[in-house]
């Protein structure tokens, strides 16, 4: 069960902060460490090991992005039709769309493939991290009347350390000088100390209490996020001749519970906070029964490679 080790860590932060042994002060100094030092050399390890002259396997990465234009496009014309409140519009889309690819769905990635998992979700992590916050600005600017402007959200993809990491992996594969050998056992052994740390703190992070005041919306968009959107972009991608390995990490990264930090850009546009955190619970708790068997059936059909790398 490639989910559960994943959700276990998840599940294991909510209890450690529900017995009071993680504060909201020990999660954020841990998040922060971890966002800025071990994710980004993490990734780094993971882009510079990836072999760019093979550029068949990119065709993941062009479905990636369509599927994802696809998914905003189709779910804010569903919410026009459902009658969604125009302020609550944009968090319902960003929800639908904005997956957490970046830890949750990068740590599946490695549960399921290993290494090639990482070295092939870290460049997806790069171009879709950028798209989606780009993609935010829009959603959340045009419902919410939020201030940022494109140049600023390009300037905050170019800022963010994620992004940094994975280009400064990219360019030392590009640059046709030899990868120290210290560089993938040094990913390996960053997976297995920062990605348990970071989805710790996202279970510390969960505020099951609020769940009462989940309405139909916050549901609506938990559908989305884990049943609809993975199907568009997978159905998108088989389209495209999509297979193996490339397919599975695709599933794996789009079909992971909505990003915390969506959260967070509502409560700064002074939209629905309680909102934007139910679907962020809501995700996070369902994603391991529907990326279960979502990879299960995909596995069945045999179209996502050998699973257990």
């Amino acid at each position: 069960m490639v989910s559960l080790p994943t959700f276990a860590w998840v599940f294991a932060g909510a209890l450690l902060a529900r017995m009071g042994w993680l504060s909201d002060q020990l999660n954020d100094r841990i998040s922060r460490l971890s966002f800025r030092y071990g994710l980004p050399l993490m990734l780094f390890a993971g882009a510079a090991g990836v072999d760019y002259s093979n550029l068949l396997d990119a065709t993941y990465l062009l479905a990636g992005v369509l599927g994802t234009l696809l998914v905003v496009t189709t779910s804010w014309l569903y919410s026009i039709w459902r009658g969604h409140p125009h302020r609550e519009r944009g968090i319902f889309v960003q929800g639908a769309y904005r997956s957490n690819l970046a830890i949750m769905g990068l740590a599946l990635c490695i549960s399921a493939y290993g290494q090639e998992g990482a070295r092939l979700a870290a460049l997806a992590v790069a171009v879709m991290t950028s798209l989606y916050n780009v993609l935010v600005v829009f959603v959340l600017n045009s419902t919410l009347g939020g201030t940022s402007s494109p140049q600023a959200a390009l300037l905050g993809v170019l800022r963010n350390p994620l992004i940094i990491g994975i280009a400064a992996g990219v360019a030392l594969s590009l640059s046709g000088l030899p990868i120290p050998a210290i560089v993938e056992p040094a990913g390996v052994w960053l997976s297995k100390l920062f990605l348990p740390l970071m989805l710790i703190c996202i279970g510390g992070a969960m505020k099951l209490g609020e769940l009462r005041n989940s309405g139909a919306l916050a549901w609506e968009s938990t559908v989305w996020r884990l049943l609809v959107a993975p199907a568009l972009v997978v159905g998108l991608a088989m389209l495209l001749g999509v297979r193996g390995a490339p397919l599975g990490v695709l599933f794996l990264l789009v079909g992971a519970p909505a990003a915390a930090s969506g959260y967070i850009m509502v409560v700064a546009a002074r939209g629905n906070g309680v909102l934007a955190a139910n679907i962020v619970v809501l995700t996070t708790l369902f994603s391991a029964l529907s990326l279960t068997l979502g990879l299960f059936l995909l596995s069945l059909l045999s179209l996502v490679g050998q699973i257990g790398g």
